[in-house]
């Protein structure tokens, strides 16, 4: 039986999906890997020239030779993003008239979000965690038995739609079971006009550069309404925990993957809130971190009640080089409305913590959301305000507000009788030019005299009233914002923000590894420092949530 999983997508990242594929190839050999990209979401001619518009499609003809391709399998699976599945659904259309016996399973964020839309042009769909439930169900389809029991799955037989219940989530002893990520072997890239064709060191440099990226823990304790996070929680409460492999795991993992591509030069966590793993593990990490990595790494999952002095401190000695943290809004109101957790003075405590080690690491990034239809004048004020405010250096990173359907934002809004963007419609990096947002992008690049920003703030307007878009300026500090955020980064010999071969040719001739040295301070002595000033009464640490 040869199966084909393909991953619809503007990356090839997709770190649940190489997952997935690994547990099928540990239990049947004809397993096919396929990468189908638009676009690609880190290119610099995205970024710069398309100011992060990227395509979600494909014309008709890529579409017909992709489905020819695939028709030829026995079980296709897809695995996209809510913001894709309109391809996705071209190319199911397309494999059925060619094969109408080939069976098709949809898994990823989308059928899990929006399972009733999903099961209807599909024969199976994963709602859950992938790895176990794919095993089940494959090894049952296989040996012709009973599979539309499968547990974390739904299936369309003839029609009727048979909605099975969960598992219960994987503890961190059962991920350490898991086959080791699959990683850059067999794997192949649609090209237009070529087909699928093996992917090559250039693919993974246009698309990585020169960082592997990878997640260690899942879970997430808050419930932020424009997350998908909410809909895994809804089903599973006990995904507001957080579980992880072994630290072993993980140490091989990325072993495996700098065996294949040497020239990796720094390591990216994509966990939703690395920082609420307990400090006894992320001391246990860092440590083996050093010793048999050695390589920096970045946190782009932070959540605010959780930075710790000591925590930072640990990360920093085991290799850290930057990090992310969710900030979203500076106004009340929006943060309540996305229902994220904002104690007084948190937030601006969590950023006076990460400005305590800014010797020691590139400039933190901070994320915001965007053009939300219920800011008013004051709210996006306020956002202003609190970055006007915040200690220097950081970097921002924005989003447009584009809502998932059958999220909780989707229903909080209708609820309010108000429409907002769709996420399949347009890009979140797509920004109203308001004169707000051109506000947010200068803050980005510099802060300008207080009399200058009071002056400029009268200009501001609420998303809903009634205003002057300045498209041409909005590119201008657009570009500005990207080349500052870039120098960044090149400052300190990090690639992850910058793809193609200049990262590669640093990385090979010894650049990266002498000027990160030359540059970054050692954070040797730093967990003794913290602990040190806390006993003395110094500093008092955020309690422990983890």
């Amino acid at each position: 039986m040869k199966v084909k999983f393909v991953s619809v997508e503007n990356s090839i990242l997709a770190v649940g999906f190489r997952k997935v594929v690994a547990v099928a190839r540990s239990i049947h050999s004809d397993v096919g890997m396929y990468f189908v990209a638009p676009g690609n979401l880190y290119s610099k001619y995205t970024l710069l020239v398309k100011a992060g518009d990227i395509t979600n499609d494909l014309p008709n003809e890529d579409v017909e030779i992709i489905a020819k391709d695939l028709a030829q399998a026995d079980m296709v699976c897809f695995s996209c993003m809510t913001m894709i599945s309109n391809l996705t659904k071209k190319l199911i259309a397309a494999i059925r008239i060619i094969n109408p016996r080939v069976y098709i399973v949809w898994g990823g964020i989308h059928p899990i979000v929006d399972s009733a839309d999903t099961i209807q042009c599909v024969d199976a769909i994963c709602t859950g965690e992938g790895e176990t439930a794919f095993r089940n169900f494959f090894l049952a389809y296989r040996n012709g038995e009973d599979y539309t029991k499968t547990k974390n799955f739904w299936f369309n037989v003839n029609g009727t739609i048979i909605q099975n219940d969960f598992l219960p989530l994987q503890s961190g002893e059962e991920m350490d079971k898991l086959p080791l990520t699959h990683y850059a072997k067999d794997e192949k890239i649609y090209r237009s006009g070529l087909g699928f064709c093996t992917m090559e060191q250039k693919d993974y440099l246009a698309f990585n550069g020169v960082i592997y990226t990878t997640v260690w823990s899942i879970g997430c304790p808050y419930h932020c309404n424009f997350c998908s996070n909410t809909k895994f929680i809804a089903n599973d409460k006990h995904y507001s925990k957080l579980r992880h492999p072994s630290v072993d795991y993980l140490i091989r993992e990325v072993k495996n993957a700098i065996k294949i591509h040497p020239y990796i030069s720094s390591v990216a966590f994509q966990d939703d809130s690395f920082m609420a793993i307990s400090s006894g593990s992320l001391q246990a990490f860092a440590t083996k971190w050093k010793h048999e990595i050695n390589l920096p790494f970045s946190v782009h999952g932070v959540i605010p009640a959780y930075v710790r002095r000591d925590k930072m401190a640990i990360l920093l000695r085991g290799g850290m080089n930057w990090l992310r943290m969710g900030i979203q809004s500076g106004s009340d109101k929006i943060l309540d409305f996305y229902r994220r957790p904002n104690k007084p003075g948190e937030l601006a405590q969590a950023i006076s913590i990460i400005g305590e080690f800014k010797d020691y690491m590139l400039p933190p990034t901070y994320d915001f959301i965007l053009d939300n239809p219920l800011e008013t004048r004051q709210d996006i004020i306020d956002t202003l305000e609190f970055l006007y405010k915040i200690p220097r250096p950081f970097t921002l990173n924005y989003f447009s507000l584009r809502v998932i359907p059958n999220s909780d934002m989707a229903r909080d809004l209708a609820m309010l009788g108000i429409t907002a963007e769709h996420i399949k419609t347009k890009s979140y990096k797509v920004l109203r030019p308001t004169f707000g947002n051109i506000l947010f992008l200068m803050l980005a690049t510099l802060r300008p005299p207080r009399w200058l920003f009071d002056f400029l703030l009268k200009y501001v307007k609420g998303y809903a009233d009634q205003q002057a878009e300045y498209p041409i300026l909005l590119h201008m500090f657009r570009i500005l914002y990207l080349l500052r955020y870039a120098c960044s980064h090149l400052w300190y010999m990090d690639f992850s923000f910058i793809t193609g071969n200049l990262g590669w040719i640093c990385s090979k001739t010894g650049a990266i590894k002498f000027w990160q040295k030359l540059v970054l301070r050692n954070p040797a002595g730093l967990v003794s420092q913290i602990q040190t000033a806390e006993i003395a009464g110094h500093g008092s640490p955020v309690d422990d949530r983890s």
